[in-house]
């Protein structure tokens, strides 16, 4: 599908926020439009794609009912569970006439797809695609309950900017937000994306609910401008809007933990595919000896997040989950004969008892380049050996590095 012209709408960033002039002017460029990559002239091979395709082939049920029931219908067909919801009510995106405390945005997803959806607004799809890298949609349903999609450039101006080093990715703001508005009125965590951020500076703007509604982050949060800055009170989850329009009642720290890692995987795996491609580009179809190192630099990148490396702690006490989010993230576990998964959790002092991402099975990662992804696998092995393993890695013990290691060879990553 075209994109759509600058003009044509108001489009609609699903995790994001809006752009100064000066921001704009500081963005890095990269001509991921044009060849090699070729951005909005190839045809997307995404979840989401492939749903509009079973769609138009007639194997796809027309969305029936009210908002609410399509959101549900949307979010079966795409294998995401209803419990990943996650509630933002600052005005940080272009729907932001629609976006207030009391109509707050709920984004759902899974490893391949996110899904945002506003009480009186469109539907919103960022879907993975292993070529591309993140594509958004605007969609909406027909009378008929069909699908109507189209690719907007105009989510572009915030997620192809110095958060994902200006090719397409993804962003999660953390700002405090007036009641009457959302507006911001202070920032965090700017230009920065994925589990290293503390969770002192997340949050801001979303709710967060369950044992973890009041805490150590900036979530539930609203602020009124006062002199020489702002002084900010307590939004409950529910207080200034009526659950019943949402699929779910949940806004998970678990959840926003997920989400958060995710983001950072997902820019770090499209920036080294861009990368590659412009290298193979630039050599004729092998890699000329200058951009080598480059390469090894984005691999390394790639392996330190892969492992955790710097993740952020937990709150005091540990993590506390909502039992349907943790039944729906378990349900997708892979695991060998020897029963292990990267999905197993520890919720004690870290999120996972085996740390390596669980996102090394999604389809962007398996489809990198052999000439960064066998950098990356090779940085894997060395990064997890018992001997001459870098210092940086000292602190995963090592029977977690052995644990790790069997998971990665009992499920076909590493020999």
């Amino acid at each position: 599908m075209a994109p759509l012209p600058r003009a044509a709408l108001a489009g609609i960033c699903l995790v994001g926020g809006f752009l100064s002039p000066k921001a704009l002017a500081e963005i890095p460029v990269h001509r991921f439009p044009e060849p090699p990559h070729s951005y909005w002239s190839r045809t997307p091979s995404d979840a989401f794609a492939a749903l509009l395709a079973r769609q138009q082939a007639g194997s796809v049920a027309p969305l029936s009912g009210d908002a609410r029931e399509q959101v549900v219908a949307l979010l079966k067909a795409l294998n995401v569970p209803q419990s990943s919801q996650l509630l933002a009510y600052s005005a940080t995106s272009l729907q932001s006439g629609l976006i207030l405390p009391s109509n707050p945005r709920a984004i759902y997803f899974n490893e391949e797809v996110y899904v945002g959806y506003v009480p009186g607004g469109r539907l919103e799809v960022a879907a993975i695609d292993p070529v591309l890298g993140p594509v958004f949609y605007l969609a909406q349903t027909d009378a008929a309950g069909r699908l109507q999609a189209q690719r907007t450039e105009r989510c572009m101006n915030c997620h192809a900017g110095r958060t994902s080093w200006g090719v397409p990715g993804l962003v999660a703001e953390s700002v405090i937000a007036t009641a009457s508005s959302g507006a911001s009125l202070d920032g965090f965590r700017r230009e920065l994306a994925g589990h290293t951020i503390p969770l002192a500076e997340r949050l801001g703007g979303w709710h967060v609910t369950g044992a973890h509604e009041q805490g150590e982050h900036l979530g539930n949060l609203l602020g009124a401008a006062a002199d020489g800055g702002y002084t900010k009170f307590a939004n409950p989850p529910g207080t200034r809007f009526d659950w019943g329009r949402y699929p779910a009642r949940t806004s998970d720290l678990f959840a926003h933990l997920l989400h958060e890692h995710q983001i950072g995987f997902h820019n770090l795996v499209t920036l080294g595919l861009y990368r590659t491609r412009d290298a193979l580009a630039a050599g004729g179809g092998s890699l000329r000896p200058e951009d080598r190192a480059p390469l090894d630099d984005i691999a390394w990148k790639l392996v330190r997040y892969l492992l955790f490396s710097g993740e952020a702690a937990l709150p005091s006490g540990g993590l506390k989950l909502e039992p349907e989010l943790q039944a729906a993230f378990s349900a997708r576990r892979l695991a060998g004969p020897s029963g292990r998964s990267l999905r197993d959790l520890e919720l004690g002092t870290r999120l996972f008892a085996n740390r390596c991402s669980y996102m090394i099975y999604t389809h962007g990662f398996s489809a990198l380049p052999g000439e960064l992804k066998q950098r990356v696998l090779r940085g894997l092995a060395l990064a997890l050996g018992e001997k001459g393993a870098p210092a940086e890695f000292a602190y995963l013990p090592a029977e977690e590095k052995r644990s790790i290691r069997l998971i990665l060879r009992e499920t076909g990553i590493l020999p």
